[in-house]
């Protein structure tokens, strides 16, 4: 007999109560997706992760003074959830925070209910859609990259000492351009686990927590280029 699929914990988190019911309503159209929790004010938004441990906050920036820092604090209570920041108005400098929140997405209040319940399955299967904002426009790279000149994201962006392999090079490369896994493994065709494998021994050997980390850290290591 075949197991029923496991289902996306989703905790919605925010202040207006239409909103809250809003995306309630769209997500329920989804058969993979269940909101396990809703959340008002950053101190329910606490005890909601610690007693349901969620696969993906949907995080409003103006839930408390610092919505970001309060991304981190989820982020710390379970390393494992998917955090996407929701703002009214998305910029450069919220891109910025959001990357430096370890965030997995960073969208529009406005975004299309499909677009949001695609990101949040990418997002609860590990990947960071926040990648395709920051990889996908020159400038906003161009400018973030800047903005971490000053700003360390660990030891691997001090000292690398474990060299890539020219493959994992090569897998980095396509990390860079917005490439999923699947596509990575059609275009050098080779199995979508063989790519897994690499990007796990790529985030390993730069120090990173993430794909945009690892990008960021080959990118101002000169081992990689945006251009």
């Amino acid at each position: 007999m075949e197991l029923p699929a496991k289902k996306i914990k989703v905790i919605v988190a925010d202040q207006q109560p239409l909103f809250r019911k809003g995306v309630e309503y769209f997500l329920s159209q989804a058969p993979d997706v269940v909101i396990c929790a809703e959340a008002s004010s950053e101190p329910d938004l606490v005890t909601s992760v610690v007693n349901e441990v969620p696969d993906v906050v949907l995080l409003d920036i103006s839930l408390a003074s610092d919505g970001m820092e309060l991304a981190r604090v989820v982020k710390q209570l379970v390393p494992s959830v998917a955090v996407i920041v929701i703002s009214p108005a998305p910029n450069d400098e919220g891109l910025f925070m959001a990357i430096k929140a370890r965030a997995a997405g960073y969208v529009s209040r406005n975004i299309a209910a499909d677009d949001l319940i695609k990101i949040i399955r990418r997002s609860a299967a590990g990947e960071y859609p926040l990648n395709d904002t920051f990889l996908n426009q020159p400038k906003v790279a161009a400018q973030v990259l800047e903005q971490f000149q000053d700003f360390s994201w660990g030891k691997g962006v001090e000292s690398f000492v474990s060299p890539l392999t020219p493959r994992e090079t090569e897998i980095l490369n396509y990390m860079a351009k917005g490439y999923l896994n699947k596509q990575i493994a059609s275009n050098l065709d080779i199995s979508e686990q063989t790519i897994k494998n690499h990007v796990t021994s790529i985030l390993r050997k730069l120090d990173a927590n993430a794909r945009t980390q690892a990008v960021i850290t080959a990118v101002r290591r000169g081992i990689i280029s945006l251009s």
